[in-house]
């Protein structure tokens, strides 16, 4: 969580759905305006988010820091290396170089902080299990969805035995079939897809180890996964567009996909010259 914190805006947005009413007030008036807001003292700030002063003090500590000094220094430091770039939501009158600024802007935004938020050592325990894993599903709805099924494909390629599951019955169904050395990989933006979260305490409590993709550290999935990998939350708070989110969740997806082909390099190596071998051979009859 080190990393997260010193990335102060990515850490507001990452613990946002867990922070109290008056707290994420806080957080609002911060997160529409943070060079504005790396100026106000911490009295400027309460005012502006019509809070007391202390609710200022205990929105640092709930954050994990020492208080707001300590706050307001990493903030500096996040808004003093982010460019000035085009960014914002797409809006009406918008041209195409706007929106496609914008777009882009967005998604190499989002692949960079999800370089910086994700933990190496769990990283590492997430290769780890995957790489000795009997069974590895993959569970995901919506956008979340297409990344399991990348998933499925990637793993399956190196000789994983590996599956997704995008049905929220069958996920459960599958799941409590799970054992000890299986592992089951969650992936949702919020952490409070009700189905996924069931479907990570289903496979949990049937032994597998638990692996959660989200981009929010105070999510009920969050919480409960045994190895948690935190990606970006550049998709708007309050209208998610999962535009961003998907590319995290790829990004993040293939870096476990390599460091496991790379743990079991004879392995994957022997696996994908077999698939690619069968595949040859039915694109030369086809042809």
């Amino acid at each position: 969580m080190v990393s997260r914190m010193a990335n102060a805006l990515l850490h507001i947005r990452g613990t946002y759905p867990a922070l109290r009413p008056a707290e994420k007030r806080v957080a609002k008036v911060i997160l529409n305006n943070p060079r504005e807001a790396v100026h106000y003292s911490i009295t400027e700030l309460a005012k502006k988010a019509e809070v007391s002063d202390a609710t200022v003090v205990k929105f640092c500590k709930r954050l994990g820091y020492k208080g707001y000094q300590e706050f307001r220094i990493l903030l500096a430091q996040d808004v003093a290396v982010k460019p000035v770039l085009i960014h914002g939501e797409v809006e009406l009158g918008n041209d195409v170089r706007t929106i496609k600024e914008k777009i882009f802007q967005a998604n190499i935004s989002a692949l960079q902080e999800t370089a910086q938020a994700l933990d190496t050592e769990a990283l590492e325990r997430a290769v780890h299990a995957l790489a000795k894993a009997g069974e590895i599903h993959f569970y995901g709805v919506g956008a979340s969805g297409i990344v399991a099924l990348d998933a499925e494909q990637k793993f399956s390629r190196i000789g994983m035995r590996a599956s997704a599951f995008l049905d929220t019955h069958l996920q459960i169904a599958r799941a409590v079939h799970l054992r000890a050395g299986d592992v089951a990989v969650c992936l949702s933006f919020s952490g409070e897809t009700v189905e996924i979260v069931e479907a990570l305490r289903t496979a949990k409590q049937a032994g597998a180890t638990t692996i959660a993709i989200t981009s929010f550290s105070g999510s009920a999935l969050a919480r409960e996964a045994d190895i948690l990998l935190l990606t970006s939350t550049q998709e708007n708070l309050f209208r998610s567009a999962a535009i961003a989110s998907r590319l995290t969740q790829l990004g993040t997806v293939d870096t476990l996909f390599i460091a496991v082909a790379l743990e079991n390099h004879p392995q994957a190596q022997k696996a994908m010259e077999k698939t690619e071998e069968i595949l040859s051979q039915r694109r030369q009859g086809s042809g």
